[in-house]
């Protein structure tokens, strides 16, 4: 009886202990879930370590204690399981507990422990249940060893074997799974436990001893899963394997898109805004191409240019500043959208020809030559018979051409060259055109920057200044050939309506 005393306190003991440490444990795998997001399936971390609590309920010769909640005993147990396929785990299934029951004289007390492997069916396989479903429903099967002490005392007073035994043992039941986390789950089972011997309840004879066991516990999955780009989505589920460190992700591994405009956040320019990916996904209401945050005119299609405010004439000034809306189209403006007159004569620079030199608008926004210009245009550079080389004695006039030209900018000069009627009309027409060069080419040197101002033209022999009397001996007629011998001026406005005749 003092055996037995002790063992009853050791077993109130024991089933309080387990009461509070199953609720510690669930409190525990409450917190440690809290803002954890389920994402990883069991084929991700393969080995599963469950801690559980147990109850047994007793069936046998001496009472029959199933489904008596007050004739609980309690114990706990230990599963080992291994992720076979989406329908099937194996494990290692390890349990102790207690057993005991008092009728008409007839008693036992019983420390029982078994090991077993087991296979479990699941029905969150993909086809009935997600495998990452809260809930996990699954049944199982079991086969191994059963470890046995009693202390038994038959009704009629005798004793029973009291050693310890082994035997076979097997099992089967049903469960429930509660997928907290990634990691951590909860389960309940209920179990058949068939033993292969009739000595737990010191009645050797009549059925084997029975029990249902009740199984409530945590499960915890061992490992990590391979998750390449660390966004907390394991690989055989991440939809966007290559998102970038640091990334926010969704549940399927791609990165957060808020605003759902096709646009990742964490590329997007307004990311609580839908827009376009163009414009880093920010709105365009008006569809300008220009971004609203960057807009004067979001309502408004516009321009660039403008920023994003209508520009009728396309000018790069938007029509509310505009103060000519007509402007043609490629025609310089200013900041008030008016062409620009860079010479402020009044002739915009699009219709002046002069536009670097202040002109009336009837000589077309050009000055007109001053009386200097006009008598330095008549003058003539005079060459050596048969040569086309600038004397030095001419210098001083060219470079008072060069002068003329950089007073009116925009005009062209007309170099006409000259030769005498000693010598074939061809070969005087080349000679013509190579004293008209050389001009041109002393004048280039002295400073002219733009060479398309100076037109070259040779006119041979067919315009002599004085005319000769080839009768005459060439000695007589050296002097009137000598200023036939010459080249020509003409400064003209840029529109090139020179005298080429």
């Amino acid at each position: 009886m003092h055996v037995l005393s002790y063992q009853n306190i050791f077993r109130r003991n024991m089933r309080t202990q387990l009461t509070k440490l199953c609720t510690s444990a669930l409190t525990v795998a409450a917190m440690l879930t809290v803002g954890y997001t389920a994402q990883a399936q069991s084929a991700d971390q393969k080995t599963n370590l469950q801690i559980y609590g147990s109850a047994l309920q007793y069936r046998g010769e001496v009472e029959n204690q199933l489904w008596e909640s007050e004739k609980l005993e309690w114990g706990g147990g230990l599963n080992l399981n291994r992720y076979i396929s989406p329908s099937f785990d194996g494990g290692l299934h390890l349990t102790y507990g207690s057993a005991e029951a008092n009728r008409a004289g007839a008693k036992f007390d019983a420390q029982l422990g078994t090991g077993m492997l087991a296979l479990r069916v699941k029905l969150n396989n993909g086809k009935i249940l997600k495998e990452d479903a809260f809930i996990g429903p699954y049944l199982q099967i079991a086969g191994g060893a059963l470890w046995g002490k009693t202390d038994a005392t038959r009704q009629d007073g005798s004793m029973g074997d009291n050693e310890n035994f082994f035997t076979g043992a097997a099992k089967g039941g049903a469960g429930l799974r509660f997928r907290f986390s990634d990691a951590v789950s909860a389960f309940v089972e209920t179990n058949y436990l068939i033993s292969g011997a009739d000595k737990i309840d010191g009645y050797e004879t009549g059925n084997n001893d029975n029990f249902l066991q009740h199984n409530i516990g945590l499960g915890f999955n061992l490992g990590k899963a391979k998750d390449t780009d660390m966004d907390g989505v394991p690989d055989r589920r991440d939809k966007c394997p290559d998102t970038p460190t640091g990334v926010t992700v969704d549940k399927n591994g791609c990165p957060v898109d808020t605003d759902g405009d096709g646009v990742a956040d964490y590329q997007d320019e307004c990311p609580t805004e839908a827009g376009v990916a163009n414009l880093g996904g920010c709105p365009d209401k008006d569809g300008d191409g220009i971004a609203d945050k960057n807009d004067q005119c979001p309502d408004q299609a516009g321009t660039a240019a403008t920023q994003g405010c209508p520009d009728g004439d396309g000018d790069g000034v938007a029509d509310a500043a505009d103060k000519c809306p007509d402007t043609p189209a490629g025609v310089q403006v200013g900041a008030d959208g008016c062409p620009v007159d860079s010479d402020g004569d009044g002739v915009p620079d699009n219709e002046d020809l002069c536009p670097n030199s202040a002109g009336p608008a009837d000589k077309g926004g050009c000055p007109e030559l001053d009386a200097r210009t006009l008598e330095l245009m008549k003058e003539k550079v005079r060459f050596e018979f048969d040569q086309a080389r600038v004397q030095d004695g001419y210098k001083q006039l060219l470079d008072s051409i060069v002068v003329a030209l950089q007073k009116y900018p925009d005009h062209v000069l007309l170099i006409k060259g000259h030769a005498d009627h000693i010598g074939s009309a061809e070969y005087n027409q080349i000679l013509s055109e190579r004293r008209a060069q050389a001009v041109k080419d002393y004048l280039l040197e002295r400073g002219i920057q733009n060479g398309n101002r100076l037109v070259v033209k040779g006119y041979g022999e067919t315009q002599p200044l004085v005319k000769v009397n080839e009768r005459q001996s060439k000695s007589r007629t050296a002097t009137a050939r000598s200023k036939n011998r010459r080249v020509g001026f003409e400064l003209n406005t840029p529109d090139m309506k020179l005298n080429m005749e």
